[in-house]
């Protein structure tokens, strides 16, 4: 399966990234079990983790048939080395150009963070796969319903920065398409026990999102 295969598939099922900023190398396993158990098939582990390449070879071996990658890309050097790693996916806090077009001719799945309809239109036009719209904590589901209101219907906006189970039916209902997770699914130190209890969280939240 090819990455944007696997990527337009986990988004009809459960379009929700896994973001493992800081996971350790030999915690990698367990997580990935876990979160696999609930669903999870978007895994991203950002570059400023400990030996991140390891924990993404380990993941994407693990987990073959989700679509597994690196957050934080800064550089198209960095892209490089990520698909060197086995990792698919490249999401990054910006939206650079370089790191797009790389990401782009390696085949990969590219979701640069923006925050306006001008960095988007550029990352979409440069390839980008999606947005990833960071930092959400300073975009409402009203900025995003705006923002929604002018990009074309399929593109796919993932919300990112302190989304709580709680926040997901606005935004959804706003017209974000999944989102990224971060430190409330996983910090450095959690067991994969509080790692797949806070997955399930999530996971039932976004079902009940679906109906509201």
């Amino acid at each position: 399966m090819t990455p944007l295969a696997k990527l337009e598939a986990a988004m009809r099922r459960l379009p929700l990234v896994a973001i493992l900023r800081g996971l350790p190398p030999a915690d990698a396993a367990s997580i990935g079990s876990v979160l696999d158990d609930a669903g999870f098939s978007l895994i991203e582990v950002p570059l400023n983790s400990p030996q991140p390449l390891t924990s993404i070879a380990t993941l994407a071996t693990q987990l073959p048939n989700a679509l597994v990658g690196a957050g934080t890309v800064l550089t198209a050097a960095q892209v490089g080395e990520v698909h060197a790693a086995g990792g698919q996916l490249i999401v990054s806090p910006n939206a650079d150009v370089d790191v797009i077009r790389a990401a782009v001719r390696l085949g990969m799945v590219c979701l640069p963070g923006v925050m306006t309809p001008t960095e988007a239109f550029a990352a979409l036009a440069a390839g980008a796969s999606g947005i990833k719209l960071f930092p959400a904590e300073l975009v409402p589901p009203a900025g995003v319903k705006a923002l929604r209101a002018v990009l074309s219907a399929d593109t796919l906006v993932l919300p990112v920065g302190g989304i709580t189970p709680e926040a997901m039916a606005a935004y959804r209902a706003a017209g974000a398409s999944g989102f990224g997770l971060g430190s409330a699914l996983y910090k450095p130190g959690d067991t994969a026990a509080s790692v797949a209890a806070a997955a399930r969280g999530y996971v039932a939240a976004w079902n009940a999102s679906s109906k509201s």
